[in-house]
């Protein structure tokens, strides 16, 4: 008796176990991820892998590497098989006994055109999953800079919330000061009154700006393919002083865009298409075909065909037809490609020029942001001291910490705005703004 409620008990303990284990292996992988750091790579190889898009893109870069490996397809011969059986009835039919019952057939054929545009035909499917490369590379890289953007933008949000949480600090002990003096009859009753909304207008700024901040966080972490949880981004956004020619980056850099190569890639696929369609309508074509054919499984009633016709065609040759009008349309499609290619460069251009000049013009929003930060947060110095010995009102002293804060934001602001402006334009290059930070960052001249 003694044993079998032992036995029981231990029965009882390890189910318990085994109902509880999962949820504590649930509980700890929920706090590994809450407690999770993220770095700038570790973000983007997150987005890479998950991304949907990507993965469509994956799916069009097989199918197409498929075909491009495969180019024996184009000419390979048509092989077909068919089989038959029947039944003939020599009493309705008039046919003699001897050929009344069941009738099998069976064949075999094989079919092989080939024509002058094949050639071209090879080269545009080789072309097409170049260009498929080169869109997934594209996809790739917009979406790596998609993210170094939010990421730094989002660490930007962390630091205004930790600056926001500073100035509410600074009114809460102001507002607690103000209260004391005012006990002691040393201040008014408005000034407690100003200092106490003076706290309420700091507190509701740190809430708007720490909504905005877990919405933008909720949005990064989608675009992660991570559903939830409490991340801490790792890392921080160094500025340096980018000085770049733009007619050297042009120069050096332009042909390697995606849109441009993309273009370069359509007028050379047009060409090829124009070439095919042009041969393989005017020139002529030889079709080659075999069949075997076995009838009531006899070897002495096979048959066997083998057929070679050489087409030339007429009607491509004598202007105004619909073989010839489609030549003409073909080209101007190539004419057309061939300007696009060109409003492309010149827009290129453009947007290129206009971002080393921006970069160039507001490295001194920085410096102008860096000095206005220096005078608010002197200001704010004196006025807290003039405050304290009563020759300040309290609504400056708020004015001063509103100067300041508002100080550090645009400093903030600024800052992510240049930085976005490099991101920007390593895009416009096709380049890795790590790599433009390298090569054009001027050494000294860091945040």
């Amino acid at each position: 008796m003694e044993a079998d409620l032992h036995r029981r008990l231990i029965f009882a303990v390890s189910m318990y176990i085994g109902l509880c284990l999962p949820v504590l292996q649930l509980n700890a992988s929920a706090q590994s991820l809450n407690d999770s750091e993220i770095s700038l790579d570790k973000a983007i190889s997150l987005a890479l892998e998950n991304n949907l898009n990507l993965k469509k893109s994956e799916i069009d870069l097989a199918a197409s590497g498929y075909s491009e490996k495969k180019l024996f397809a184009e000419i390979f011969p048509s092989i077909n098989a068919a089989a038959s059986i029947g039944y003939r009835n020599a009493f309705f039919s008039g046919i003699t006994p001897a050929g009344s019952g069941l009738n099998y057939s069976t064949g075999f054929g094989i079919s092989l055109g080939l024509n002058a545009g094949i050639p071209y035909a090879i080269k545009n499917i080789k072309l097409a999953h170049q260009g498929n490369i080169l869109k997934y590379e594209d996809a790739r890289n917009q979406l790596s800079i998609l993210v170094t953007r939010k990421f730094y933008s989002l660490i930007a949000e962390k630091t205004n919330l930790v600056l926001l949480e500073e100035i509410l600090g600074l009114a809460q002990r102001q507002h607690e000061r103000d209260q004391v003096s005012f006990r002691n009859g040393l201040v008014r009753e408005l000034v407690v009154i100003q200092g106490k909304l003076a706290v309420e207008n700091a507190r509701y700024n740190l809430s708007t700006a720490s909504t905005s901040y877990a919405n933008n966080m909720s949005e990064f972490l989608a675009t992660l393919g991570l559903s939830g949880g409490e991340i801490t981004l790792k890392g921080g956004l160094s500025i340096v002083r980018i000085s770049v020619d733009a007619e050297d980056l042009i120069n050096r850099h332009l042909s390697g865009r995606p849109d441009i190569a993309r273009s370069r890639q359509e007028i050379e696929r047009l060409e090829y298409s124009q070439k095919q369609s042009l041969i393989a309508g005017r020139a002529p074509s030889l079709n080659l075909s075999m069949d075997w054919n076995i009838s009531n499984l006899n070897p002495y009633s096979d048959t066997f065909s083998g057929t070679a016709r050489l087409s030339i065609p007429i009607d491509p040759w004598i202007p105004g037809t619909a073989k010839n009008q489609s030549f003409s349309r073909a080209n101007d499609s190539t004419e057309k490609a061939k300007l696009d290619l060109t409003i492309a460069e010149e827009s290129a251009k453009t947007q290129i020029r206009s971002l080393a000049s921006l970069l160039h013009n507001f490295w001194d929003s920085i410096a102008i942001a860096r000095l206005s930060l220096e005078a608010a947060q002197r200001s704010y110095e004196l006025t807290e001291q003039g405050f304290r010995s009563g020759t300040v009102e309290s609504l400056a002293l708020e004015d001063a910490r509103n100067n300041m804060a508002n100080a550090k934001q645009r400093l903030l602001q600024t800052e992510l705005s240049y930085f976005s402006m490099i991101l920007d334009l390593s895009s416009a290059l096709n380049l890795d703004w790590k790599k433009l930070i390298e090569d054009f960052g001027v050494q000294g001249e860091k945040k």
